[in-house]
């Protein structure tokens, strides 16, 4: 299962010089396996700037529209606004006229109810901001700046919202891409460009917490799980770079701690959980549930466990279900003030069976590609170095734990030659040792032997091929010299079907006609009843033959009606051939079979008169001769166009699957 990824630029720049355009990004990580759906501005919109009210008064002729000074540095403009929020002093953002906004939205120099508006005072929604990121504030009036929004600035640059977003689609054996600092690796390997260091410090204090919590696994599905507490922590809204990049991420922001947990599972790839402390019983607890178990959600919603969901409990009750989602019981709310942090790994089929049953989340997905135990650990101590400096909490001395991972690297070897010979490369084993570099994979290397330690974070490398795969990746497919195959080629098992299909035709007493695949447009779709988009020649040589055929059948009645207007009566031909045509974008070429009898055809010895059982006898001779016995069956035919008989047309169908048609053609229509 593929997983979408929505990388932030800004955010990727904490921990790697890069200077290039989105979309050059965007393909450069496509050439290397990840593909991307989107690339572009987080915000699109231009000729915004930072505003202050200077008056605010009533629209005397309107019950809700206010007449504003807007002072924009330069100048003070007359704009009307109808917010309810706007209000003298504020601090808002303007757009100038001229200015365009996202939905092809153009702002102009108007007359409102007798009154000048010169642009228009703006919310975050009609910047672009989906409705499901703001808050209630925002969502009912114009966005409010803060009181050190500076008049005559870019608003956009003031809320951090001056960001790019390139949307990746993820291959699943790619779960190390679902962080920002996976993607840094990646894009550092594809640049040359190194990893910077991220930030775990902090100070403890007090007394150590495992003198007064604990943690307690009565299960085999849980290999890892940490625990640290953050007292007096000040719950308020999160500074806006924090804000703007869960956005650009995909994740709508509620208040400093919680958005600090989403912000390193985004950062880390680690999903972390945050328990109100208080509401604890100064232990946590991993098991199973116990069958028709009831924990209600964060989302409010009451969820019936079973024996193979892990949960985490407090000791009395279940309060979270591992790898999925927490429970209400112990929710972060405004009146928090400490929290115990989990930091954890749990079974990756379990969660996704749990996930797959009950909730998909953002922390399912990563806990379902697996995960690195040393960025269990860096989270944790992430997590606690924001909130030390956003949330202004004090950090508890001791880390609890249980730990059974190995948290070593792998070793895997791979030859020189190894590589050259699946490749198709020349590579020198200086050039590939600085592919590994770039990956940031230490190796050693005797001879043409390579041995590469690859780091615990690579959960997808585990033999010799991934490594050549790798090498492949990064030197650049683009790059690979493109060889014809020195073997000589033997006929393929399509090969050999055709022709046995068409001796078999032969001996059956049919004839075998090859006519042109360039037929005329009015021609292409007659007698045929699905819907294609045909496809006509941009410069056909003659109108007569101007368009690609997708079926044979016009073709042969063609040539039914050359040897009908030269008194010849008894036609019995069949063509091997191809139809092409386009249907929802793609462009298809398929080898069909076809057939048209008409008049006497000899049964054995004796000749008798053509009709559908006939034709149908043939079809079932053909499927029997190719393997098909008791595997196909002919059923009612309900898609047959007017041309066709309509109580003398089957669709021909193997394995469940219509492969074709027999059809009696109406006599007005040849």
């Amino acid at each position: 299962m593929r997983s979408n990824m929505k990388l932030s630029l800004n955010f990727v720049k904490d921990y790697i010089d890069i200077d290039v355009p989105v979309k050059t990004l965007a393909e450069d990580m496509t050439r290397v396996g990840n593909e991307y759906d989107y690339a572009g501005n987080l915000i699109d919109a231009s000729k915004l700037v930072i505003g202050e009210v200077v008056s605010c008064k009533e629209h005397p002729d309107s019950d809700h529209l206010h007449v504003c000074k807007v002072n924009i540095g330069e100048e003070t403009l007359n704009i009307v606004c109808g917010a309810p929020n706007v209000r003298e002093g504020l601090k808002v953002i303007v757009a100038l006229d001229g200015a365009c906004l996202p939905g092809d939205v153009k702002i102009k120099k108007g007359n409102i109810r007798g009154e000048e508006s010169n642009g228009m005072l703006c919310s975050l929604q009609e910047l672009g901001i989906e409705n499901k990121f703001l808050t209630d504030k925002d969502k009912d009036g114009i966005h409010e700046l803060g009181n050190d929004a500076i008049v005559g600035e870019d608003p956009i640059k003031y809320l951090k919202l001056d960001d790019s977003v390139i949307d990746f689609e993820l291959t699943a054996n790619r779960g190390d891409l679902l962080s920002i600092l996976g993607m840094a690796y990646e894009i550092g390997a594809i640049y040359d460009k190194k990893v910077k260091d991220i930030d775990l410090s902090y100070i403890e204090q007090g007394e150590d917490l495992n003198n007064k919590f604990s943690i307690e696994i009565n299960t085999d599905n849980c290999s890892l799980f940490l625990s640290k507490k953050a007292e007096n922590v000040v719950i308020k809204e999160s500074p806006d770079f924090i804000k703007s990049r869960l956005i650009a991420s995909g994740i709508r922001p509620i208040n400093n701690v919680v958005d600090i947990s989403n912000y390193v599972m985004l950062e880390v790839g680690q999903p972390l959980h945050f328990y109100d402390a208080d509401r604890l019983e100064n232990k946590l607890e991993v098991r199973m549930a116990s069958g028709n178990e009831k924990l209600t959600t964060l989302d409010n919603i009451e969820r019936v466990l079973d024996e193979n969901d892990i949960v985490i409990s407090d000791g009395k009750k279940a309060i979270g279900l591992a790898g999925v989602m927490g429970g209400i019981t112990t929710e972060v709310e405004n009146d928090t003030k400490n929290i115990i942090i989990e930091s954890a790994i749990f079974d990756s089929v379990k969660v996704r069976k749990t996930s797959k049953k009950i909730l998909r989340s953002e922390a399912s997905n990563r806990f379902e590609k697996g995960l690195d135990p040393k960025r269990t650990y860096m989270a944790i101590e992430r997590a606690c170095h924001l909130l030390e400096k956003y949330a202004d909490a004090k950090i508890v001395t001791g880390l609890v734990k249980y730990d059974t991972t190995n948290k070593e690297n792998k070793d895997v070897v791979v030859k020189v030659s190894d590589i050259n010979n699946v490749l198709g490369t020349k590579l020198k084993k200086e050039e590939i040792l600085d592919v590994f570099r770039r990956l940031d994979f230490k190796c050693t290397s005797e001879d043409e032997k390579i041995t590469v330690s690859v780091p615990s974070r690579r959960l997808d490398i585990s033999i010799r091929e991934d490594l050549i795969e790798e090498v492949g990746r990064i030197y650049g497919v683009d790059n690979i010299e493109g060889k014809l195959p020195s073997l000589p080629m033997k006929a393929g098992s399509f090969d050999k079907t055709t022709r046995e299909i068409r001796n078999k035709m032969i001996s059956l007493g049919l004839n075998e006609t090859l006519t042109y695949i360039l037929v005329n447009d009015k021609d292409v779709n007659k007698y045929v009843v699905d819907e294609f988009e045909s496809l006509k020649l941009l410069d056909p040589m003659t109108e007569e033959r101007n368009t690609l055929r997708n079926s044979i059948l016009p073709s042969l009645l063609k040539v039914y009606e050359y040897n009908k207007a030269r008194n010849i009566k008894d036609v019995s031909i069949f063509e091997i051939g191809k139809g092409f045509y386009k249907k929802q974008d793609e462009y298809k070429e398929e080898t069909k079979l076809a057939s048209v009898m008409s008049g006497e055809y000899y049964l054995g010895l004796n000749k008798v008169e053509v009709d559908f059982y006939i034709t149908k006898g043939i079809v079932e001779e053909i499927l029997d001769y190719l393997g098909y016995n008791g595997r196909y069956s002919f059923v009612n035919d309900k898609e047959f166009s007017q041309e066709f008989h309509p109580g003398q047309t089957a669709a021909i169908s193997v394995n469940n699957d219509v492969v074709g048609y027999v059809r009696k053609i109406t006599s007005k229509c040849i």
